[in-house]
């Protein structure tokens, strides 16, 4: 199972460029009014209209730092809670157990939630900006 470790930069980065590439699509049309998420869809799930564009800031913006691997783990944070927000105030009206309803959401979040564990890995600019989150790695208490 070592081998597969030694996969796990490109895996972080795969994974990293695919959130980014859904996340941009998806907050693009809400900051530019071209998609089919309005002001008037947030209203009607109880939120203020104005936070079509705070989400397509986050969404854009939240992207393109996780492709870059810059901020990673903040940037993963808030698309979690943002993935969250959708989940609570647009898919859960057919109940929690409905979970056909909100799986997109759910494995978005779990993903960014898994990069605001694990890391960017070292094949982003976090790494050599901040370390690359040496003091995190497991001791070995054998010595």
């Amino acid at each position: 199972m070592k081998s597969f470790d030694s996969l796990q930069p490109l895996t972080l980065l795969f994974l990293r460029a695919v959130l980014a590439l859904i996340f941009i699509t998806s907050g693009y049309p809400k900051l530019t009014g071209t998609g089919p998420i309005g002001q008037q869809f947030f209203v009607q799930h109880g939120l203020p209209g104005e936070f079509v564009y705070v989400a397509g800031v986050l969404e854009v913006f939240g992207g393109a730092l996780l492709v870059l691997g810059l901020f990673t783990r903040w940037a993963a944070l808030l698309l979690t809670l943002d993935m969250g927000v959708v989940i609570w105030k647009v898919h859960l009206a057919s109940g929690y157990l409905a979970v056909h309803e909100y799986a997109y959401p759910l494995v978005l979040a779990a993903a960014c939630l898994a990069l605001v564990s694990i890391g960017p890995g070292f094949i982003s600019m976090d790494y050599p900006l901040f370390g690359g989150g040496k003091s995190r790695q497991p001791r070995n208490h054998n010595k």
